[in-house]
């Protein structure tokens, strides 16, 4: 483990070099203070002019997890015995949510049914490999009670179901939590959510808007545990899709011509554009140029700063990580020491990452460092708790080292060192598709380019740019998974899966 460990610190060293980490800004830390100031004197009247983006935020998390519990248990059933399942599921989750509403823009445009689809297609894939995970480990001893003619649904109902449930809905309710993050993010390409008002106030440098906005969105997530109880979240959802059924406006004659047309290279559709005939001609030799252009001039470097991106965040996500986890440990802090760990912990997992880099963009300015904090300071966050709350569980032996440093690198660390690693690996791709996806704020990724197909209307290109998106973080997932099959490492929690 440890020379894979400096096997990824040695690559991210390189990836340094090669890295745009230039801080642009003329005067950052004016600018720091003013946002500092503004989240110390947020400006709580501008509370009453976002109500309807607070119940958009939450109706549209609501139906898009709906679709994705659906979606994921019906794929679930069959996901380990169909390589078919698994590459399809592999494939839609490997794209953000922000880039599946860009695809659905230029058919259903800037309407609900955009953001619900954005969020349940990608959580679709989630589920349905979490979930089908859940089932396959589940405890196998209840079926020996039942009677031996019980049929498939019959074991499943009352020999297995029981047994997974309590994970199965651990791990929902945390989507829900992913979810409302997703939908308040959608606002920053247009959808009425909370993230529409927050890109403007941040745009417009009204740092006292912006941190009440942020505010109000933490009392939100910090508040589910209070309102959100299984029995209520039928009505929850059937009251979601009520209110956002009168703004659906599905025009099917759309939906031919995006799958039929508007995705195909655009040598296939020139002659026939210019005409005026929408005449379609396949050849051959056009569209290998035309591909071969657009993997040589955007695929390539898109896909180069994206990976740069992504291991210099996850080299510093795992520093971070062991730097971090020892404040909510109560082998290393006290009570009150370890409380308000916790509680800065939980404003840095639940600030969006795409949010986080927004506001330190206008700070540092356009380069890859406002990205990289920004992905490692989410997902730092995360991995601190949980392998904080893995430290916790542990008895250290009773002549345990009285200094903390020894305790910490001579007890502690060694015993929870592997499951932080299959923490950090399975984050790993979940930081790609971030990294892509921070390209929309300027930082040349693969999202740089996709953004910039989108604002020309070259959905051809933009399809190509996702795909090649998609394909890049499958193949990091295949990586990791290997990486920890190797190395034997298990997190032992499903709350792994962002």
């Amino acid at each position: 483990m440890l020379r894979t460990s400096l096997g990824f610190v040695g690559v991210a060293v390189l990836c340094l070099v090669g890295a745009d980490l230039e801080i642009s800004t003329l005067e950052p830390w004016g600018e720091l203070g003013r946002i500092g100031w503004g989240f110390l004197t947020p400006d709580v009247s501008a509370l009453s002019r976002v109500g309807d983006a607070l119940v958009n935020t939450i109706t549209f998390a609501f139906c898009g997890l709906a679709l994705g519990v659906a979606g994921g248990s019906l794929l679930a059933a069959v996901f380990n015995q169909s390589v078919t399942v698994r590459a399809f599921c592999a494939c839609v989750r490997a794209v953000h949510e922000l880039f599946w509403a860009f695809l659905f823009l230029p058919v259903v445009g800037l309407t609900p049914i955009c953001g619900i689809l954005a969020i349940g297609i990608p959580y679709a894939g989630v589920f349905a490999k979490v979930y089908a995970e859940i089932l396959q480990e589940a405890d196998r001893r209840p079926l020996a009670g039942l009677p031996a003619a019980s049929g498939k649904l019959s074991r499943f109902f009352y020999g297995v179901l029981p047994v997974a449930y309590p994970d199965l809905r651990a791990y929902t309710s945390y989507r829900l939590e992913c979810a409302l993050r997703s939908s308040a993010i959608l606002g920053f390409i247009g959808l009425p959510t909370l993230g529409f008002h927050l890109e403007t106030a941040f745009r417009e440098g009204l740092y006292a808007e912006a941190p009440a906005l942020l505010y109000a969105f933490y009392l939100l997530i910090a508040s589910l545990r209070w309102w959100v109880r299984p029995r209520l979240v039928p009505i929850y959802i059937a009251v979601s899709f009520a209110l956002i059924s009168t703004d659906v406006h599905l025009s099917w004659d759309n939906v031919r011509r995006f799958l039929t047309y508007e995705i195909l290279p655009w040598p296939m559709r020139s002659d026939g554009y210019y005409a005026g005939t929408g005449e379609v001609v396949f050849d051959l030799m056009e569209i290998g140029r035309w591909a071969w252009d657009l993997t040589a001039t955007e695929v390539v470097p898109g896909a180069w700063n994206t990976i740069l991106l992504t291991q210099i965040a996850l080299v510093g996500t795992g520093v971070f990580t062991l730097l971090a986890f020892p404040a909510i440990c109560r082998h290393f802090n006290g009570r009150f020491g370890r409380a308000l760990s916790h509680y800065g912990l939980i404003v840095l997992r639940t600030t969006p990452e795409y949010i986080l880099a927004y506001a330190l963009l206008q700070l540092w300015g356009p380069s890859m460092l406002p990205a990289v904090v920004a992905i490692l300071l989410h997902n730092g966050a995360i991995l601190s708790h949980l392998t904080g709350g893995h430290a916790n569980t542990l008895n250290l032996r009773v002549d345990q080292p009285q200094r903390r440093s020894d305790r910490y690198l001579f007890e502690v660390l060694p015993r929870v060192y592997g499951p932080f690693l299959a923490f950090l690996f399975y984050r790993w791709e979940v930081m790609m598709r971030e990294s892509a996806i921070l390209g929309i704020l300027g930082i040349r990724t693969l999202g740089f380019f996709i953004d910039s197909a989108i604002a020309e209307d070259a959905i051809d290109k933009a399809v190509f740019l996702i795909g090649a998106t998609a394909l890049l973080n499958v193949g990091i997932d295949t990586i990791s998974q290997i990486i920890r099959r190797r190395l034997r490492v298990r997190p032992g929690t499903v709350f792994t899966y962002d």
